[in-house]
């Protein structure tokens, strides 16, 4: 059973090397989706419960919220590119979102309604 929740946050950034536009500094409203995929429910009938995944998620998300996504520690050396902030979300969520019953699935980060990526991990 997949168990998804979704969020947003706003950040600006810029694509170093980048041949266009996107080399200048900009920002999105980054819409995340991230799924658990769960191989058996608790006593309560429930995968994981949906306020410890928000809450999971979005301690990780605030770190990006209405910040130069550049000057991340996790991005200085590599582009904030929607790819690698999905994989940097799914890097930190697998550990806390891992357990016997339940494991991390995906992160589905979209800079607009019709583009994103999906990371399933390695």
């Amino acid at each position: 059973m997949d168990i998804f929740i979704q969020t947003h946050f706003s950040g600006g950034h810029h694509l170093r090397a980048y041949p266009g536009n996107c080399e200048n500094p900009h920002g999105h409203n980054w819409q995340v989706k991230v799924t658990v995929r769960a191989s058996q429910l608790d006593h309560l009938g429930m995968g994981i419960d949906f306020k410890q995944l928000k809450k999971t998620v979005n301690a990780v998300i605030d770190e990006l919220d209405h910040r130069d996504l550049n000057q991340h520690p996790a991005f200085r050396e590599i582009n904030p590119s929607s790819e690698h902030i999905a994989m940097f979300l799914f890097h930190r969520l697998d550990t806390p979102l891992s357990t016997e019953r339940y494991r991390l699935y995906s992160v589905e980060v979209r800079e607009t309604e019709t583009s994103g990526v999906i990371y399933y991990g390695e």
